[in-house]
């Protein structure tokens, strides 16, 4: 009811006297003008203007500070509205800065826990690394290791095998020594058995020979003696014939082993001829 009271009396400002004057002198004015355009100029009479007296007003002084008063608490309201605007943009303003801050706080945490992550892992594969290289190293070690003992071993049987073989060898030409030595020795005993019992005919010429193939046990005992060639004069070859069996059996070929009897003594063939005996 108030608010309503001082629109009336107030008008842009202006006390309401002050409107209704200068709305009365207006109407006259319009209406001057209507009937001085509604007339011809000859019957227009000069009318004397009326003198309208403006009086000014007081506005009541109760009204005055009603009105002061409610335009100070206008005032303060919308002071403290503008205020209350305020501390919500702040309060906002505020709210963002702290969710910002915190979206910082948890990229940054994020990106450390990125970081250490990486870290770590990249510290597990320089340690995998380093166990894999040791590991290959100790493996490369251990091949070398081993081909240097298999290249020794080979080495040792190489010296061994040529020990063996030399071993071998002379204990081989040792045998053959002493085989060629037994059988030259058995030979040279039934040539000189023989010999010591041999007669000659008298119809043994030079240049004759004959050619007895006898054969032993290993006790010496013969077996049998056959003329394989003649020397084309009976009566010398039945003498070499008579030789050998009056001159068996050879009881010194007992002692050689059975193998160089078998090979050089099973079998043997004599040469007679009137100048020596030859085998």
């Amino acid at each position: 009811m108030k608010d309503t009271f001082n629109n009336v009396v107030i008008y842009n400002g202006y006390p309401l006297s002050v409107v209704v004057a200068v709305t009365f002198h207006s109407v006259i004015l319009a209406l001057l003008l209507y009937l001085q355009s509604s007339k011809s100029p000859e019957a227009l009479e000069l009318v004397q203007p009326t003198v309208v007296k403006a009086l000014l007003i007081q506005e009541n002084p109760q009204v005055a500070n009603e009105r002061k008063r409610l335009e100070r608490r206008q005032q303060q309201q919308r002071a403290q509205e503008r205020e209350v605007a305020q501390q919500a943009v702040d309060a906002e303003q505020n709210r963002k800065e702290q969710a910002d801050a915190r979206a910082e706080e948890q990229r940054v945490a994020r990106d450390l826990a990125s970081l250490r992550q990486r870290q770590e892992q990249e510290k597990l594969d320089t340690e995998q690394l380093v166990r894999e290289r040791k590991e290959q190293e100790e493996i490369e070690e251990e091949r070398r290791r081993l081909r240097e003992l298999a290249e020794e071993q080979r080495k040792i049987e190489v010296r061994d095998r040529q020990r063996q073989q030399e071993s071998a060898d002379a204990a081989a030409a040792e045998l053959a020594t002493s085989e060629f030595e037994m059988v030259q020795s058995g030979t040279a005993i039934i040539q000189q058995a023989v010999q010591s019992v041999w007669s000659r005919p008298p119809s043994a010429r030079n240049g004759m020979r004959a050619i007895l193939q006898i054969r032993m046990l290993p006790t010496g005992e013969l077996i049998d003696a056959l003329i394989t060639q003649s020397s084309g004069d009976p009566a010398f070859d039945r003498s070499a014939e008579n030789a050998v069996y009056s001159a068996a059996p050879f009881r010194e070929l007992q002692a050689l082993p059975i193998n160089v009897f078998n090979a050089n003594f099973r079998s043997l063939s004599l040469i007679f001829q009137p100048e020596d005996l030859l085998n």
